[in-house]
């Protein structure tokens, strides 16, 4: 395939391991970029906000974004979202996944079975 697939996420994650299974599954090469390694700048963050929206993005109901404090927590905008999860990468929901042009985020199997249908 010419154009890259890359799958964003932590490698310790239940639903990161689902999605990359499938992928190995249905013979998809991809590369991997580990938020807890590489970390995640705001430029590609910015990209992504601007296709799927920053709220899409933003992982609510996870520990990490209930261990913020409550002034971290209060009048969430974009900016304020995306400089949290620059410094906090988990609190971007898992996985995002860069493939033909589109950003899917989260994993279902047949979202990711329509994407690669055409393959």
């Amino acid at each position: 395939m010419s154009v890259p697939i890359t799958i964003y996420g932590i490698k310790s994650c239940d639903t990161m391991r689902k999605a990359m299974k499938w992928l190995e599954a249905h013979s998809v090469a991809y590369s991997f970029h580990d938020y807890k390694k590489q970390g995640i700048d705001t430029a590609t963050l910015k990209r992504w906000a601007q296709n799927v929206g920053w709220e899409k993005l933003l992982n609510k109901a996870g520990t990490t974004f209930r261990n913020l404090s409550d002034s971290e927590k209060e009048n969430i905008d974009e900016p304020r979202a995306l400089a949290l999860m620059v410094a906090y990468p988990s609190l971007i929901k898992r996985p995002v996944l860069e493939a033909q042009g589109k950003i899917t985020v989260g994993f279902k199997p047949e979202i990711y079975a329509d994407l690669f249908a055409k393959n």
